[in-house]
């Protein structure tokens, strides 16, 4: 009987353990899983452009603490024609984003140009 107490308190305390661990890991992964967006301020442009960033093409980018991200989520023609006089290939806007940086591309979730 002794060896079969010592074997129902091995597998008690297995199942306390595993018990434990998936919630941690579920605790975990559902922290993972929260993003919060957050308010900038900073310039819009073209990155290869006027911002000098190396990249194949025209492409949307932000300037926010003196650091260039690419957008992703907005596109270069969503606020009219780049290549217009006023466009992002030939000027630099000041503007309020609403997003995310993620290594080294700022996710928009929404972009709001001044009115300069």
């Amino acid at each position: 009987m002794a060896i079969s107490s010592c074997l129902q308190k091995a597998i008690g305390s297995l199942a306390f353990l595993f018990f434990f661990t998936t919630i941690s890991i579920a605790q975990n992964n559902s922290s993972a899983e929260i993003k919060s967006d957050s308010l900038y301020q900073g310039e819009v442009s073209c990155g290869t452009c006027m911002f000098k960033m190396k990249g194949n093409g025209c492409q949307l980018a932000v300037k926010i603490n003196e650091q260039f991200y690419f957008v992703e989520g907005s596109g270069i023609d969503d606020f009219g024609d780049a290549h217009a006089e006023d466009g992002f290939c030939n000027a630099i806007r000041k503007a309020k984003m609403m997003g995310e940086i993620k290594k080294d591309i700022f996710v928009a979730k929404k972009i709001t140009l001044n009115k300069d």
